[in-house]
């Protein structure tokens, strides 16, 4: 017989005595089942999920049920996120993952519920064993991406301002950015500009009336930062500020409000990204194909049905690959 150790809260300790273990939803694809791990002689890394499994979101407290299985019970073995599990036998599993120099990270996968006689012990188990995240993740700096730390979760706005990036914030005081902007502009600092508006990007509202003075700068590079700061604030002026950044006559302003404008979704927007996929340069036009895509209304049905047999190779390539993509009505 094969032993394992399953990680649950305390809570539903005393349910699983009465009736085992439910079959879950992996949320993987591989359909209904019971997350384990082999009990090996070290006690620590038994237990390393404890911690991981304790940050998540419900009830405090988790305990250990022990778990025997037949040894020719078919389970699945892999390292977390594995995309093709290898499929063996518990006993197999419990070999496999006992040979490993490093089993961190490591899972069986029973795809079936735990009855309640191959259940041996429910037990306590001490609250900081493990590893959090991920093995090794300890002493590394969080990633504070959109992906990895998702707006307004717990603990998200302390870890960005710990780790401040350029990319994702947290951005600086709505005053500080204004001393910035005014202290760029007076001293002629085109490379302070560029780096304040990208600051600008990360807010959802900002001055538009300050910042429309900036759609005459000489620098297209300081109006291309412009359009991209704005694009994604609800602040009213943001589509006249953008129209009046799409009459420029340097072509890679325009594409900087196409590519700007693809998921801004007012009637300014729609508007004008309707008359940029009438641009003369083709690197305008293909830059407004994926938010014609993303609008699915009849005039930007007409106009990818256009641009599809656009005289420009990249951008007939583009209306191809992006307009496939979506699904048929």
């Amino acid at each position: 017989m094969a032993t394992f150790v399953h990680l649950t809260p305390a809570v539903h300790a005393a349910r699983i005595r009465r009736g085992g273990i439910k079959a879950l939803g992996d949320g993987r694809g591989r359909g209904r089942g019971v997350y384990l791990f082999p009990v090996l002689s070290s006690y620590a890394l038994t237990h390393q999920w404890l911690r991981e499994l304790a940050r998540r979101p419900g009830p405090r407290g988790i305990v250990a049920v022990h778990v025997r299985l037949p040894d020719g019970e078919t389970v699945s073995v892999g390292r977390y996120g594995q995309r093709e599990p290898e499929v063996t036998t518990a006993a197999g599993a419990v070999r496999r993952i006992g040979e490993l120099d490093d089993p961190r990270g490591w899972e069986v996968f029973l795809p079936r519920a735990v009855a309640r006689g191959e259940i041996r012990h429910v037990r306590a188990v001490r609250q900081v064993n493990g590893w959090r995240y991920r093995p090794d993740a300890h002493g590394t700096a969080p990633c504070v991406c959109d992906a990895c730390q998702l707006p307004g979760e717990y603990g998200s706005r302390r870890l960005r301002e710990r780790h401040a990036d350029p990319e994702y914030g947290p951005a600086p005081a709505a005053r500080l950015l204004l001393t910035r902007l005014d202290r760029a502009e007076l001293g002629g600092d085109t490379r302070e500009l560029c780096e304040t508006l990208r600051w600008y990007r990360l807010r959802r509202r900002g001055p538009v009336a300050r910042l429309a003075r900036l759609t005459g700068h000489p620098d297209a590079e300081v109006r291309q930062q412009l359009a991209r700061a704005v694009a994604r604030w609800s602040t009213p002026g943001v589509d006249a500020l953008l129209r009046e950044l799409a009459g420029h006559a340097e072509a890679p302003v325009r594409h900087a409000v196409a590519e700007s404008i693809a998921y801004r979704d007012t009637p300014g927007a729609d508007a004008l990204l309707l008359e940029l996929a009438g641009d003369p340069d083709p690197a305008v036009r293909d830059a407004v194909v994926e938010g014609l895509v993303h609008r699915e209304t009849p005039a930007a049905h007409a106009l990818l049905t256009a641009l599809a047999d656009d005289p420009d190779e990249r951008v007939r390539e583009s209306v191809a690959l992006l307009w496939d993509e979506e699904p048929e009505a």
